[in-house]
């Protein structure tokens, strides 16, 4: 597989989704100690790392937080563990781990299966503005200085 940064968690997501590249954007708001870089699930190195992973997106096409090669989680454990890692008021949503995680995922679902309907696709994957373009996996980031 490509050389993936050892020291950042990664967040696959529909790149094409608006829902998806709107909660990217506030998920770099609030990731203030640059603990996440971002790759798209349609992107060549994302298809790479759910292979490698053996994930069926036919499946399931969620979120999916990639910690190291043998630790990843998706859906609603995966939104979960990116809001802890926050702080401030964020620390809140820890008491959404007392629901099960089937009931978690049956409303995860429920907006995954909605989200274009309500939030609206677009025809390819966001582009990273430039100065947001280092937080994202491109075939051109994965260098020696990423590791």
């Amino acid at each position: 597989m490509t050389h993936l940064p050892k020291n950042k968690k990664i967040i696959l997501f529909d790149g094409m989704c608006n829902l998806c590249n709107n909660s990217v954007l506030k998920v770099i708001r609030f990731d203030t100690k640059n603990n996440f870089v971002f790759c798209a699930l349609q992107s060549e190195i994302g298809q790479e790392i759910i292979r490698d992973l053996k994930i069926d997106l036919l499946k399931m096409d969620s979120i999916i937080l990639y910690e190291s090669p043998n630790n990843y989680t998706y859906k609603s454990t995966a939104v979960l563990k990116i809001m802890n890692t926050f702080g401030g008021w964020w620390n809140l949503t820890q008491i959404c781990w007392i629901v099960p995680p089937f009931l978690r995922n049956l409303i995860y679902d429920f907006i995954a299966r909605n989200r274009y309907k309500w939030f609206g696709k677009k025809d390819r994957c966001m582009c990273p503005t430039p100065a947001l373009e280092k937080r994202f996996l491109t075939s051109f980031t994965i260098t020696e200085s990423t590791l």
